[in-house]
């Protein structure tokens, strides 16, 4: 069972399992960390919300409270709370923090990882715990000396005193440190003393992921563990008409087959034995009145809505006012788009009559959590989430789909149940990427600048499933991303309206959400101005942010980096995109690109970031690529169809991603900044298919309106 755990049972915990005496300290938020201090204390020291333990051996154990799939944030945050506490590195520990009261507190009700903010929104709390932690060490050695601690310094895990030449490690000071009070505003460090922050520091997730003891969801193991797979209705909203599990039980090694909330769980003692017996088990569906559904259907409701009054997200200067030289118009299409993680979704549960346990690769903790707490009916503190290393998340983790079918299957049979979806489970029965229909108009001046812009657009809401109260006058405040007050470029009259269409279809966050939409007709939409307007499409845009410096700087970075402007071998043409979000971090990508037949093949993407300041190079360059290398796969193959209420497409055969041998060169420039750190996960994702429309534009002079790139 979970329970929030006091100091003195921490201390108690960790010092039996040898780690000696340890300092237990908080990780506040920011805006509560002026009121940190004694009055924090309880009876046992101090309440964690989330913890730093030093260890007489002069261990630091950081515990994270974030999911790491592959963004390497289980390295960036404790390189945070190392910089201010000046540890030694090489004698940190990370360990994935327990689902606990304490650590749901620290994180304003709610545990999870996505929008890109691990970085953004523990930068401040990680730097103050450890600073907190680093003053308290300092104080205590000055006290054991008589000394003022003003007088005395830190580095690589030690305090020492110049004047005397003494010196202690952190652990032999720790037990003297854990009595003293919590600094409610520790002095931080300036920019230019940091010394792990900024450097290129090796991955702690890196030597298990290569050496195979890493733990992903989809190894677990635990005693007397079954595993199910589950057959769902092909049809979104179809149900279960009736079940005839005789040839699935006759299968060897099926031992169950029960009804949960998605369909029909075969359980049995390995995956294979399920996965044959779900292939044997007989079901009817009621499919419900979606059954004939398709795509052209869909189509036809979004034309319907955008023909209708939408919701106004802005509306600046007077675009009817404005007298236009010329006038430019266009319609952009973008599909519905799987998420297509490389582990698919797994969930582990082991259901009992006084507790649950979950072991899942998940984005969202507390969804976890209130799911196996509302199936058992069992209290929070009587279930255990344990955090696994996840094989991709993108948005996709962040659901709890898998988490309902592993606790329902463990309840109903009364064994812990490992659920596996196989590959066409996880296209199939996916929350999508939204799909979109953009019309947009703008007026051009004599001089080919543009003067007003509009645009109408629908696009299913995926705040809306949580009620009408999560969308606020009718705005999708992640569907309208990059489009009202936070659009990039100076044009001075400006009308935004933007509708919900009401489809069958599930929808959930994918990677950069609302932008992998916007950005790409915004900046296609651009490059048309600047072809309509006779101008190239970096002078267009230097133009339209020459009050904006930092995205400024990044697009000249971005250019110069890339050539632009300079001749390239026959039959290629270069592209360039932008965004600007995700906590104000720019990002722009030019891309370098040739027709093969009918296909296009990018050579090279030339990638600009600003995104504050830089807490791991190596991570930033890795994410790029990553978001790059995803971007593109949706950019040149990405799009779910449905025929007769159903997906169409199933498995990496009819769903493509860009392999090795169709990856472009990619080079990564960051720009040196002192700003708060952005994110950085999903930024370098929207400006990919843009920058490649664009460059086809540039070879072939037909503009790419529709999603996937197809070359007529």
């Amino acid at each position: 069972m979970a329970s929030t755990v006091t100091r003195r049972d921490f201390l108690r915990s960790s010092a039996g399992a040898g780690a000696g005496l340890l300092i237990a300290l908080y990780l506040p938020s920011a805006d509560r960390l002026t009121a940190l201090g004694e009055r924090h204390r309880d009876a046992d020291g101090l309440s964690p919300n989330a913890w730093l333990v030093i260890g007489t051996d002069d261990t630091v154990t950081v515990y994270f409270d974030k999911s790491e799939m592959g963004q390497g944030v289980m390295t960036a945050l404790p390189m945070i709370l190392a910089e201010e506490l000046d540890a030694d590195w090489k004698r940190v520990r990370v360990e994935q923090a327990p689902v606990t009261a304490a650590f749901i507190a620290l994180r304003h009700g709610r545990l999870s990882t996505g929008g890109s903010t691990s970085v953004r929104t523990s930068w401040d709390p990680m730097r103050a715990a450890g600073a907190a932690a680093r003053e308290m060490l300092m104080t205590a050695a000055a006290t054991q000396w008589g000394v003022d601690p003003a007088s005395c310094h830190t580095a690589s895990g030690r305090i020492s005193h110049k004047a005397s030449g003494r010196s202690v490690s952190y652990g032999q000071v720790a037990a003297a440190a854990a009595k003293l009070p919590v600094p409610a505003q520790p002095k931080l460090k300036e920019q230019s003393e940091f010394r792990i922050v900024g450097t290129r520091t090796k991955r702690v997730d890196t030597r298990a992921k290569t050496d195979g003891s890493a733990g992903f969801g989809i190894d677990t193991q635990r005693p007397g563990m079954l595993v199910a797979v589950v057959k769902r209705c092909p049809v979104f909203g179809g149900t279960v008409a009736r079940v005839d599990d005789a040839k699935a039980k006759a299968v060897p090694g099926v031992r169950h087959v029960v009804r949960i909330s998605s369909g029909v769980a075969v359980v049995a003692d390995g995956y294979w034995p399920a996965y044959k017996g779900r292939d044997a088990l007989g079901v009817e569906w009621d499919f419900g009145p979606n059954a004939t559904l398709d795509s052209a259907g869909i189509w036809k409701i979004f034309e319907d809505r955008l023909a209708q009054p939408l919701a106004v997200v802005r509306d600046s200067g007077s675009v009817a006012s404005a007298d236009p030289a010329k006038t430019v118009e266009a319609e952009y299409r973008l599909p519905y788009l799987a998420h297509a993680t490389m582990e698919p979704m797994n969930c582990s549960a082991h259901v009992r009559a006084d507790g649950c346990d979950v072991w899942v690769p998940t984005q969202n903790q507390t969804g976890a959590l209130d799911t196996a707490a509302q199936i058992t009916g069992l209290s929070k503190d009587q279930i255990a989430i344990h955090t696994t290393f996840l094989g991709g998340g993108f948005g996709r983790r962040s659901k709890t789909d898998f988490v309902t079918d592993a606790v329902e299957a463990s309840k109903a049979v009364g064994a812990p149940v490992k659920v596996i979806y196989d590959r066409p489970d996880d296209i199939q029965h996916d929350g999508y990427r939204p799909a979109a229909l953009h019309r947009l108009s703008a007026k051009l001046d004599a001089n080919g600048w543009p003067v007003a812009w509009t645009h109408r657009f629908v696009a299913p809401s995926i705040l809306a499933q949580y009620g009408k109260q999560a969308v606020d006058k009718g705005i999708d405040g992640d569907a309208v991303s990059g489009t009202g007050d936070d659009f990039p470029y100076a044009i001075p009259n400006m009308h935004v309206e933007y509708g919900i269409p009401e489809t069958a279809v599930p929808v959930w966050w994918w990677r950069s959400v609302g932008h992998s939409s916007t950005d790409f007709v915004i900046e296609s939409f651009i490059d048309e101005l600047a072809a309509a307007g006779g101008k190239d499409p970096v002078e267009l845009r230097r133009h339209l942010l020459a009050d904006s410096p930092r995205r400024l700087a990044v697009l000249n970075l971005a250019a110069d980096k890339s050539g632009w402007g300079k001749p390239l071998p026959n039959g290629r043409a270069r592209g360039i995109a932008l965004l600007d979000g995700f906590g104000n971090t720019i990002v722009v990508q030019v891309a370098e690109v040739s027709l093969e037949g009918q296909k296009v093949r990018v050579h090279r993407v030339t990638c600009a970031v600003d995104c504050g300041i830089v807490v791991n190079p190596a991570i930033v360059e890795s994410q790029m690529e990553s978001a790059i290398i995803y971007g593109l796969s949706a950019a040149l193959m990405g799009e779910i169809t449905l025929k007769d209420g159903r997906v169409v497409q199933s498995s990496f055969a009819d769903y493509p991603v860009v392999r090795m041998n169709q990856a472009p060169k990619i080079d990564v420039h960051l720009v040196q900044s002192s700003e708060h750190p952005g994110g950085i996960g999903e930024p370098g994702t929207p400006p990919i298919a843009p920058a490649v429309a664009n460059a086809v534009f540039a070879l072939t002079k037909k503009r790419v309106l529709e999603l996937p790139i197809k070359i007529a």
